[in-house]
C-alpha cells in the first residue's frame, strides 16, 4: 500500500472521529440534556450501540457514498484525501463554534470539489435516480433537504400526542419515561452507527479499490467497519459537549418527555434511511426534531429562533465551504502521491 494511500485511510478515519464529536453526540443529547443520565454511562450506552449499528444493517450507505465520484486511477485516490480534508476541516471549524454541522453535507462538498478540479463534470455522479433508487450527489443532496423538514413534522405530530397521553400524568410517569429515554437513545446510537460509520466504510473501500487490494467496493473487508465504528465511538467519547449543550438546551430546553419524542422519531428516520443506502445528518434530524417540539407545545416564542439560524447558515454553507477546502487540498494530495 502506497504512503498516499495509508494517509487517506488515516484521513477517512478522521473524518469518522470529528463525525463521533459532531454528529453521535446529538444519540445521547436529550439523555444527558434532561439529567436522565450522566454523561459516562450515556457516552458508554452510545459507544456500544454505535458499534453494533453498521455490522446489523448492512453496507448499502456505503455502496451510495463510494461511488459518488470516478475519476482516473492514478488521481482517485489524491482525490478521496482531498475530499476528506475538506470535510473534516470544516466539520473541526463548526464543532469549535458548537454547531452541529452535517458530516454528510461535508464529506460531499469535499469529494466534489475535488473531483470537479480534477476532472470536471463529468467526474461526479450527479444522479439523481438511478435503477429505481436515488442516487449520486443531487440524490443525497435531495434527502439531506427533506429529512430536517420530515424530522421536524414527525417530532411535532408525536409530541402532539405524547402530551395528549401524559397529560393528567403525576410523578409515577417519571420512571416509565426515564426507562423509555435510556431505549430510545440506545435505538439513536444504532440508527446513527449503521449511517454515519459506513459513510467512512464506503470512501476507506473506495481508497482499497483505488490501490488495489480489493476489487470492488462491495467486498469491503470487515475490519473496516469495525475500525469505522471504534474511531466514531472515540470521537462520541472524548468530544461533542458543546454539542450537547446545543441540541440540549440552547435550541429549546428539553424535558424528558421531549427528550423520548426527539430521540424516538430521530431514530426511526434515520434507520429507514440507513436501510434504503440514504446518508442522513444525524445532527440534522436531530435539532429539526427539537424545533418540532418546541412548536408541538404551542411554545413558537420559546424556541431560540437565533439558534436555529445559526445552524441552518451553517448546514447552506457546509457544502459550498467543504467542497472550497477540498479543492484546495487537492495539489498536496498529488504531491504525496507523486
Amino acid at each position: 500500500m502506497t504512503v498516499a494511500a495509508l494517509l487517506a485511510i488515516g484521513m477517512a478515519l478522521a473524518f469518522a472521529f470529528t463525525n463521533g464529536f459532531n454528529d453521535a453526540a446529538n444519540a445521547i443529547a436529550t439523555l444527558v440534556a434532561t439529567r436522565i443520565a450522566r454523561p459516562v454511562p450515556a457516552v458508554l450506552l452510545a459507544a456500544v450501540f454505535n458499534l453494533i449499528g453498521p455490522f446489523v444493517v448492512g453496507a448499502a450507505v456505503a455502496d451510495t457514498v463510494g461511488t459518488l465520484v470516478t475519476v482516473s486511477p492514478a488521481d482517485e485516490i489524491p482525490v478521496l484525501g482531498a475530499g476528506l480534508t475538506g470535510a473534516v476541516v470544516w466539520a473541526t471549524f463548526t464543532r469549535s463554534r458548537g454547531i452541529p454541522s452535517s458530516s454528510s453535507h461535508a464529506l460531499v462538498g469535499g469529494l466534489v470539489g475535488a473531483a470537479l478540479l480534477d476532472a470536471g463534470l463529468a467526474a461526479v455522479d450527479w444522479g439523481p435516480w438511478s435503477h429505481g433508487h436515488l442516487s449520486g450527489v443531487l440524490g443525497v443532496l435531495l434527502v439531506l433537504a427533506v429529512s430536517p423538514v420530515i424530522a421536524a413534522v414527525t417530532a411535532y405530530l408525536v409530541e402532539r400526542g405524547a402530551l395528549r397521553a401524559v397529560r393528567r400524568a403525576t410523578v409515577r410517569m417519571h420512571a416509565p419515561v426515564a426507562s423509555a429515554q435510556w431505549a430510545t437513545s440506545a435505538a439513536l446510537a444504532f440508527s446513527h452507527g449503521s449511517n454515519d460509520a459506513q459513510k467512512t466504510v464506503g470512501i476507506i473501500a473506495a481508497i482499497l479499490v483505488a490501490a488495489g487490494l480489493i476489487p470492488t467496493i462491495a467486498a469491503v473487508p470487515w475490519w473496516t467497519v469495525l475500525l469505522a465504528s471504534v474511531v466514531l465511538t472515540l470521537g462520541t467519547a472524548l468530544g461533542g459537549w458543546t454539542i450537547v449543550r446545543t441540541i440540549g438546551r440552547r435550541i429549546y430546553p428539553v424535558r424528558p418527555v421531549d427528550g423520548l419524542v426527539s430521540q424516538s422519531s430521530s431514530a426511526g428516520l434515520i434507520l429507514a434511511s440507513s436501510l434504503v443506502g440514504a446518508p442522513v445528518s444525524t445532527s440534522q434530524v436531530v435539532a429539526s426534531t427539537i424545533v418540532g417540539i418546541g412548536v408541538g407545545r404551542g411554545r413558537w416564542r420559546h424556541v431560540r429562533w437565533e439558534v436555529v439560524r445559526e445552524i441552518a447558515l451553517a448546514w447552506v454553507l457546509t457544502l459550498p465551504a467543504a467542497a472550497a477546502l477540498g479543492a484546495l487540498s487537492l495539489p498536496l494530495w498529488k504531491a504525496i502521491a507523486g
